[in-house]
């Protein structure tokens, strides 16, 4: 059973590598992923939302939920949906807590509009016992273990996922599977066959864990899927409802000079649009080791390895094609790296 990747996906490529040229350089540290097919809330979200200009503006009611609660900052970085906080590799019970499995808690962004019940998220239509080929998107590449888990008959369907609403013991498990494509490109993904449990019928999540042998750094993400009969059929995308207002603005990193032990960034933000925008909101995960401990022209938080800059009064909006800039200072005792991920957002 293997779902074949729709036109629409054909569109998704070259967006995102309209996305990509903006940043001018790809994810290289560390291992990003999620799955495909069966496609996580993540991936069909951001499918389902993207335009011919490469902006997301997703029409499915659950992805549009999940974006008023998180942004949209995690439909660019759907793959991203992970925690390094661990000592090892692999948390599961007792690590992410009971309600936070689908945004894996995670330390990068803000994924807990994704933990959000719901009938409308996007959905594969599957046959239970049958044979299917796992499709995990290797945006970054790293040797790690894939562990895929579902649902038990009964489970709550009204309240967030819980550990205890999943079999103790995933259906597949697989390290370091064959892979294919160029990492950082939706071509690129690890696959490998799986039988589906039997007896299953009706509303189902299968959750994915991806565990890396080399780091501690975990990959979640929950697959919404119906036991129909169906042969991966998806459903969800592209339904009909009001967009909500929202405008793309670019960013781009560069590093001014350096110095033993730290080094002087400065990001711009542009918008392309021939409207102005107002407000601006870039992320960016930060490179091992590496510590921002200054900034200017914004407002800077941080939690964890993700770094956020929100304009400041004075340099919020911008006009159709204007740009402006912040810089920080960091410690890092190696050569600074680009940043493994790099988003703007407006408002």
């Amino acid at each position: 059973m293997r779902r074949k990747i729709s036109r629409k996906l054909a569109g998704v490529l070259l967006a995102l590598a309209g996305v990509i040229g903006t940043i001018s350089f790809a994810p290289t540290a560390s291992a990003h992923g999620a799955m495909m097919i069966p496609g996580s809330r993540t991936f069909f979200c951001y499918e389902d939302g993207l335009t011919s200009t490469g902006q997301i503006v997703p029409q499915n009611p659950a992805c549009q939920a999940a974006v008023a609660t998180s942004g949209t900052t995690p439909l660019y970085n759907w793959f991203a949906v992970g925690n390094r906080s661990g000592t090892t590799s692999g948390g599961t019970v007792g690590f992410i807590p009971d309600g936070k499995l689908c945004s894996g808690n995670s330390n990068y962004y803000d994924f807990s509009g994704f933990d959000q019940v719901s009938a409308d998220w996007p959905v594969t239509h599957l046959t239970a016992g049958a044979d299917i080929t796992i499709d995990y998107n290797r945006w970054a590449a790293h040797p790690g273990t894939f562990s895929l888990y579902i649902t038990k008959d009964g489970w709550d369907q009204t309240k967030p996922l819980t550990w205890a609403d999943l079999e103790p013991t995933p259906f597949s498990t697989i390290t370091n599977p064959p892979n294919t494509g160029t990492v950082a490109t939706l071509q690129s993904y690890y696959d490998w066959n799986a039988t589906l449990p039997a007896g299953k019928t009706g509303r189902h999540i299968i959750y994915s864990v991806w565990a890396r042998s080399d780091s501690p750094e975990t990959f979640y993400g929950c697959s919404d899927v119906v036991f129909d009969g169906g042969s991966g059929q998806v459903t969800g995308i592209g339904a009909t409802a009001p967009p909500p207002p929202s405008v793309p603005c670019q960013a781009t990193y560069s590093v001014t000079s350096t110095w033993n032990g730290g080094f002087q960034g400065q990001i711009t933000v542009t918008n392309p649009t021939d409207k102005p925008t107002n407000k601006w909101t870039v992320g960016w995960v930060l490179a091992d080791g590496e510590t921002v401990v200054s900034a200017w022209n914004g407002t800077l938080s941080q939690s964890g390895s993700l770094a956020t800059m929100k304009s400041a009064d004075w340099d919020s909006q911008l006009a159709a094609g204007a740009s402006t800039s912040f810089g920080f200072v960091a410690n890092q005792t190696a050569a600074p790296a680009q940043p493994e991920s790099l988003s703007c957002t407006s408002p």
